[in-house]
């Protein structure tokens, strides 16, 4: 019966996983990066758009005052 858990004698054999461990961990932060990227011109985009309706509700409001 085989063990459950395999340790090779030979440590060559840890680096295909090592490999892909790195590779995982690299694309991981990757887009870690993108989506801070994404999600801070999103919040840009956001507060540019509120300061528009605000403006445009405090005209609004302006103009109905004067009327």
């Amino acid at each position: 019966m085989m063990e459950f858990l395999y340790f090779p004698e030979d440590k060559t054999e840890y680096i295909p996983g090592l490999i892909t461990l790195v590779v995982c961990i690299i694309l991981a932060y990757v887009v870690f990066v993108l989506i801070r990227k994404y999600s801070k011109n999103e919040a840009q985009r956001a507060k540019e758009f509120e300061e528009e309706v605000m403006k445009k509700i405090d005209q609004d409001d302006h103009d109905k005052t004067y009327k």
